[in-house]
């Protein structure tokens, strides 16, 4: 067969492509078809034997998915079948990497009461469960949440009603408590000889380290103080801890610009005496802020016995080393991330000698994968040959057998799904046939970069959708989404979140459906650097991120294709906030919105996150927080808006729909309600994401479609 010229094939599949293209133009697709691809999340490699695990969420039924050497051909580990709402995470893998331990139900974010999204006459328990990789049926072993198990491979620990509690996994011993103390335990972590148990307990305006010894049954606080002791790692000789100290403050607050604090720190313990020492100390002014990444462990002790953490000392989240060895607080510690990006999801190699890291150092609005040795004096080397492309990477771990890395990928058109490298093979999907034929990947849009101008002239990004049949000879209706958080930034892909996954798939359809939408990555989210994330007077302390509502609106209205009467905005959470902020500060250029479980009053919401949050003690932050806040310009709200909230929400309280609802009332304001019984603040049920949807969807063609 003779082989054709590279160009000849590029131009070849460029008129294949372009043929597809025109064919599939104005084909609609449904929300239950862009909805229908599942979603990967928890991915964890076990100690031994090569395997990884993950759990997969296919239309609101999660179940566990575990892949092995050396085909590493994705299966489905347990067999549940409903939309049920009931969470399933924290899976550890035993010793042998044949057996997985996972909580399911209840909530994994917060602890709380168990959620009941389908209000079952019965609450819902939180439950530890154990299967085995033979895939016969799972098996309780209690109720509680965040096990860890011994090294040994014997003993369990895990968290029930704030207390300790322990089981062996053999034998008909009933569960007991380990430790009853004051405040509040998590953040277990075995010591590697099995003989020691280490935890955080919070105390409210502080935070101890302790260790809880098996053979003495005595519990020892490491070098106590009246500061925030947590992340708490052990040395790979089970004699010493080395955590991270925050001092205390009761200036604490949230929803505020953070930029310079006192200096958090890095201390070693003796585990026996307690006797502990400072190794590193941050500079004052900029990093002087604890940051953190995403990891199950802040810190990192490798085998080279370096401590490994973020660090904000340049402005950008980066990865430092310094030498346990170190004395004093003037260690030096060696920078092994430089450069103007973040580093997000961190994970340690099976050697420990390496970390394997995820960031937007080759392309700002994107996530790729990286490798760094922790010893620093190499540069970092790119996992994948990704960057090259237009693919996301997220949360990489590194096989037991040293061989391979896996983690979750996506691009503009193909949703996240679990992925290996082994070696310096081609990536490939562990299970990418659980993607349904009714996706609609080939009808699915590239979000475009663009970034304009806030109207207080701070540069914005943003990602464009454009309906694939534009006409740019007529005007369109156009949407602006904002994302909640702040703490986020939306992606030129599918994103590795799944409530942002879901407002993907939402613009999708709204862009196939005849409208420019556009994306607004706004101040005070991440991604950009610590004085973009730490915003002058965001939030609460003056709501600084309405200019960039503002400057989204006005390059929207001036697009040549954008219909000026038709704009709408729609956003969840902080992003219902500040949908809520422009139809009441800016009807006359937003024509309607949609609001779920926004914020309205910040005084309400400061409180939800620091309890020990007073107004009235503070006469003058309440007047800001008030100001900042939609309801304090409710009189020039006149835009037609739906509200969505659930009733159980833990993050957002309820009362900010009440409220706002009886603020509307007052003025007349047109507004329409979708409301969930004892639905929480991130959805838990697919039923309830679709419904929301479509009941958006169709107010906003009400509003904007048949307003001409």
């Amino acid at each position: 067969m003779k082989r054709l010229p590279i160009a000849t094939l590029f131009l070849s599949f460029s008129i294949v492509a372009s043929f597809a293209q025109t064919q599939n133009q104005g084909k609609q697709f449904t929300l239950e078809q862009v909805m229908s691809a599942p979603f990967p999340s928890n991915l964890v490699a076990a100690p031994a034997g090569g395997s990884v695990a993950w759990v997969q969420i296919a239309k609101g039924v999660r179940n566990i998915w575990v892949a092995s050497p050396p085909e590493y051909k994705g299966k489905q580990l347990t067999s549940y079948s409903e939309d049920d709402g009931e969470e399933i995470g924290e899976l550890v893998w035993t010793r042998d990497g044949k057996v997985i331990i996972y909580t399911r139900g209840g909530d994994l974010d917060n602890f709380d009461e168990s959620p009941n999204p389908r209000s079952r006459p019965e609450e819902p328990k939180q439950l530890i469960w154990i299967v085995t990789l033979d895939a016969k049926p799972p098996r309780q072993l209690a109720e509680g949440h965040s096990a860890a198990l011994s090294p040994k491979g014997d003993r369990l620990a895990y968290i029930s009603k704030r207390e300790i509690w322990s089981l062996k996994l053999a034998g008909a011993e009933k569960p007991a408590t380990l430790v009853q103390s004051k405040g509040r335990s998590d953040s277990l972590h075995w010591s590697p000889d099995g003989a020691k148990l280490a935890f955080v307990n919070g105390r409210g305006d502080h935070s101890f380290i302790g260790v809880y010894d098996l053979a003495s049954r005595a519990v020892r606080y490491l070098d106590p103080s009246v500061d925030r002791d947590g992340e708490a790692v052990w040395s790979r000789d089970s004699k010493q801890i080395a955590f991270i100290r925050i001092p205390t403050s009761r200036e604490a607050a949230a929803f505020a610009p953070k930029r310079r604090d006192r200096p958090w720190s890095i201390r070693i313990a003796d585990a026996d005496t307690g006797v502990g020492r400072e190794i590193w100390k941050a500079d004052p002014g900029v990093g002087s802020v604890f940051r953190n990444v995403v990891a199950n462990d802040q810190l990192v002790w490798s085998t080279d016995d370096r401590i490994v953490f973020p660090w904000e000392k340049d402005g950008w989240t980066h990865l430092y080393a310094v030498p346990v060895t170190a004395e004093t607080r003037n260690a030096r510690a060696v920078l092994l991330t430089p450069g103007a990006f973040e580093v997000e999801h961190v994970s340690a190699s099976a050697d420990g000698k390496e970390i394997i890291y995820s960031s937007n150092q080759a392309d700002i609005d994107r996530r790729y994968i990286w490798r760094v040795a922790t010893a620093g004096g190499k540069q970092a080397t790119a996992v994948t040959a990704a960057i090259l492309g237009n693919g996301i990477e997220w949360s990489p771990v590194a096989t037991s057998d040293g061989k391979a890395i896996a983690f979750f990928h996506s691009d503009a058109r193909r949703p996240g799904r679990a992925a290996i490298q082994v070696g310096s093979e081609s990536v490939r999907d562990l299970a990418a046939e659980t993607i349904p034929a009714e996706f609609p990947e080939s009808l699915l849009v590239e979000p475009q970069q663009v970034i304009f101008s806030s109207a207080d002239g701070l540069k914005i990004h943003g990602q464009l959708f454009l309906p694939p049949n534009l006409d740019k000879t007529k005007r369109h209706p156009a949407i602006l989404f904002f994302h909640g958080g702040s703490r986020r930034q939306m992606l030129l892909g599918w994103h590795y979140l799944y409530y942002y996954r879901n407002a993907y798939a939402l613009n999708q359809y709204l862009a196939n459906h005849g409208y420019i939408v556009l994306s607004v990555n706004y101040r005070s989210g991440i991604g950009y650097g610590m004085e973009f994330r730490e915003a002058l007077n965001y939030g609460a302390t003056g709501g600084s991120e309405f200019n960039d509502v503002m400057g989204a609106g006005i390059y929207m209205r001036n697009r040549p294709d954008v219909d000026p009467q038709r704009i709408g905005l729609w956003g969840g959470s902080y992003g219902g906030y500040l949908t809520a902020m422009g139809l009441a500060r800016a009807s006359d250029l937003f024509a309607a919105g949609v609001d779920m479980h926004g914020v309205h009053d910040w005084n309400i919401v400061v409180r939800n996150f620091v309890p020990t949050y007073d107004p009235q003690a503070k006469p003058e932050a309440a007047r800001l927080a008030f100001e900042s806040s939609p309801l304090s310009s409710i009189k020039t709200w006149r835009s037609p808006v739906l509200l969505i909230h659930g009733d159980d929400d833990r993050n957002v309280p309820f009362s900010e729909t009440v409220h706002l609802v009886e603020a509307l009332r007052s003025q007349g304001v047109e507004f329409e309600q979708l409301i969930f019984p004892d639905e929480i603040h991130d959805f838990l049920t697919h039923e309830d994401w679709l419904r929301a949807y479509r009941v958006s969807a169709d107010f906003l063609d009400r509003h904007l479609k048949q307003k001409q």
